[in-house]
C-alpha cells in the first residue's frame, strides 16, 4: 500500500490524490488491527476451551470407577491432564498460523512475480526448497521432544509418589535414597530437555539465517533493477516492504514444526490416556441390599487352578483383621482389592460369589468400598468431604460414623463446625484429623462389605482403643463385613478373627489372644 501511494500520490504532486491514499492506508491499519484482536480473542478463546475440555475428559477417563488398564502412574497421569492438555490444545494456534503463512508467502510470491518474474521466482521456488530442507531435522525434533516429555513425567510421577509418601519414607528411615532417586529421575530430565532444546535452538538459528538470507536476496534483486531503471521508486519501496514481512511468515514456516512436534508428543500421551480400555465391564443392576444386610467377601490371589494360590474368605458380618509380615504382601491384596492388578488372571475379587467386575460401578461402592491408608480430602467443607460418601446430612448415620471415628472431636475443635472448610488433600488438618475424617467418611457410606488399610497410625494410643471399639460397634451392630489391614493390637484384638499371613501364604488364623499365645512370630510382629 506504502508503495502505490508512492507512486500515484507522492509523485504526481497531488494534495487531494495524497490525502486518499493517506485515508485508504490509515483505513487498511483500521482493519488489519481489529481483525487481528478479535482474530486473536477468538483463537485464546477457542485454546482455553479447548483444554479446558480436554482436561474434563481425561479427569473422567482417570476417575473412572472401573479404573483404566494404563502403565502411566498418577503423578504421570496429573502431568497428562494439565500440561499435555494445554499443549495439545495449542494445535488450534499452530494449525491456522501455519496456514496464514503460507498464504502469505503465495500472496506476496505473486505480487513479486506481477512486478518482475525473477523477484517472483525467488520467493515462490527458493523458499519452497529451503522449506524442505530444514524439514529434514522434524522428525529428530519430535522424537527428542517425545522423549523429552516421557522423561519430566517420569520425574513428576516420582516427585508425586514421594510427598505422598512423605511420612512413611521418613518413618523408615528412606529420605537419602529417595532423594537421590528423585536426583537421579531429574538428570535423566534434565538431559532430555537440553537435547531437544539444542536441535530446537539449531534448527531456529538456521530459519533465521535462511529467512535472512531469503529477505536479503529479494531486496538486493530489487535494488539492482531499480539502479537498471526496471522498477519504480514505489515499486522498490513496495519489493522492500514485502521482503521485509516476508521474514515473518517464513520464521513461522521454519519454526512451527517444532512446536508441532511437542503437541503432537503431548497429544499422543493424550490419545493413550483417552484410548486406555476399563478394567472392568459393568453387568446387570442390583439393587442395594437393606441396612441390616452383609455379604461374604471371599479374596482369590493367583490363577483359579494354581494350588498355590492363596486364598481368603471373609463370612458374612465378620469381621475379620489380617496381619502381614512384609508390606509388598498388603500391597498385592490392596490392588486386587481395588481392581489394580496387572492382569485378570492375577486374582478374583467375589463378594457373596459374584464377581465384583460383574457388578455395575454406580452400585459397586455401596457393595465393596476400600479405605486406603492415605485417603485424600477435598478442597471444601467437613461437610462436602463426608457427602463423596453420599451422606452429608446430619442424619445418624452420620453421627454414628463420626463417634466410631473419634472424628466428633474434629467438628468440635471448629467454631463452624461441619461447614469448616478444607483446603486441597486436607493440609489445613493435621494428619491424625484427616486419618479420623477419611474413616468416618467411609463408615458413613455404609458399605457391605468394607476394606480398611491401617486406619489408626496417625492417633495415639487411647484414641486408637475407642476407634478400634467404635468400628467394631458400628459395624457390627448393622451386621456389616469388615476387612482390616493392620497392625494395631487394638484393632487386631476387636477382631473376630486374625489372619497372619507371612511369605505371600496364610500361615495361621485365630482371635489375637490365641495368637499372641501360641505364636512367637505373631507376637513380634505385634510387638514391632
Amino acid at each position: 500500500m506504502i508503495g502505490i501511494v508512492v507512486d500515484r500520490a507522492v509523485a504526481t504532486g497531488s494534495v487531494g490524490a495524497i490525502v486518499g491514499w493517506i485515508a485508504s492506508l490509515g483505513a487498511l491499519f483500521v482493519a488489519l488491527t481489529i481483525a487481528y484482536r478479535m482474530g486473536a480473542r477468538l483463537l485464546m478463546a477457542a485454546i482455553a476451551e479447548e483444554g479446558h475440555l480436554l482436561r474434563v475428559e481425561l479427569s473422567r477417563k482417570i476417575l473412572d470407577p472401573r479404573g483404566i488398564r494404563t502403565d502411566y502412574k498418577a503423578g504421570e497421569l496429573l502431568s497428562i491432564s494439565s500440561t499435555d492438555a494445554e499443549e495439545t490444545a495449542y494445535l488450534l494456534d499452530y494449525v491456522p498460523r501455519m496456514i496464514g503463512a503460507v498464504v502469505a508467502t503465495v500472496a506476496c510470491g505473486a505480487i513479486l512475480l506481477s512486478i518482475d518474474v525473477t523477484l517472483g521466482v525467488i520467493v515462490l521456488v527458493g523458499v519452497p526448497i529451503v522449506m524442505t530442507g530444514l524439514q529434514l531435522s522434524a522428525p529428530v525434533i519430535a522424537n527428542r521432544v517425545e522423549h523429552q516429555q516421557a522423561e519430566i513425567g517420569r520425574a513428576t510421577a516420582l516427585a508425586t509418589d514421594l510427598i505422598s509418601g512423605h511420612r512413611p519414607l521418613q518413618g523408615i528411615g528412606a529420605q537419602r535414597n529417595a532423594a537421590a532417586r528423585y536426583r537421579t529421575a531429574s538428570r535423566r530430565s534434565l538431559t532430555a530437555t537440553l537435547r531437544a532444546a539444542r536441535i530446537e535452538s539449531a534448527h531456529a538459528g538456521a530459519a533465521a539465517a535462511a529467512g535472512a538470507l531469503a529477505a536479503m536476496s529479494v531486496a538486493v534483486a530489487a535494488a539492482y533493477f531499480a539502479i537498471r531503471g526496471d522498477l519504480t521508486v514505489g515499486a522498490l519501496i513496495t519489493v522492500i516492504g514485502l521482503a521485509q514481512f516476508l521474514a515473518e511468515p517464513f520464521s513461522v514456516l521454519a519454526t512451527m514444526p517444532s512446536a508441532v512436534a511437542e503437541s503432537r508428543a503431548s497429544a499422543n500421551r493424550v490419545a493413550a490416556v483417552l484410548a486406555a480400555p476399563t478394567r472392568e465391564l459393568a453387568g446387570v443392576h442390583a439393587p442395594r441390599t437393606g441396612a441390616g444386610s452383609s455379604a461374604r467377601l471371599t479374596l482369590r490371589q493367583g490363577a483359579p487352578d494354581d494350588p498355590a494360590a492363596l486364598s481368603l474368605e471373609v463370612a458374612a458380618g465378620e469381621f475379620v483383621a489380617v496381619l502381614t509380615a512384609e508390606p509388598r504382601d498388603v500391597a498385592t491384596w490392596m490392588d486386587l482389592l481395588s481392581g489394580r492388578s496387572p492382569a485378570p488372571g492375577d486374582g478374583a475379587v467375589l463378594v457373596d460369589g459374584r464377581d465384583i467386575g460383574d457388578i455395575p460401578y454406580g452400585r459397586r461402592r455401596h457393595t465393596l468400598l476400600v479405605e486406603h491408608h492415605h485417603g485424600d480430602l477435598f478442597s471444601g467443607t467437613l461437610r462436602s468431604n463426608l457427602a463423596i460418601s453420599g451422606v452429608a446430612d446430619d442424619t445418624d448415620m452420620v453421627r454414628d460414623a463420626l463417634a466410631a471415628s473419634c472424628a466428633v472431636d474434629v467438628v468440635e475443635l471448629y467454631r463452624e463446625g461441619l461447614d469448616h472448610r478444607v483446603v486441597e488433600r486436607g493440609a489445613s488438618l493435621s494428619g491424625g484429623q484427616r486419618q479420623r475424617w477419611t474413616l468416618a467418611r467411609a463408615l458413613a457410606a455404609d458399605p457391605e462389605v468394607l476394606v480398611l488399610h491401617e486406619p489408626t497410625t496417625a492417633v495415639d494410643a487411647v484414641t486408637e482403643q475407642t476407634i478400634a471399639d467404635g468400628i467394631r460397634r458400628l459395624r457390627s451392630a448393622r451386621g456389616r463385613t469388615t476387612l482390616v489391614f493392620t497392625s494395631s493390637p487394638a484393632l487386631l484384638a476387636a477382631s473376630d478373627r486374625v489372619v497372619l499371613v507371612d511369605g505371600g501364604r496364610i500361615q495361621r488364623e485365630g482371635t489375637h489372644d490365641d495368637l499372641v499365645g501360641a505364636d512367637d512370630r505373631y507376637r513380634g510382629l505385634v510387638i514391632r
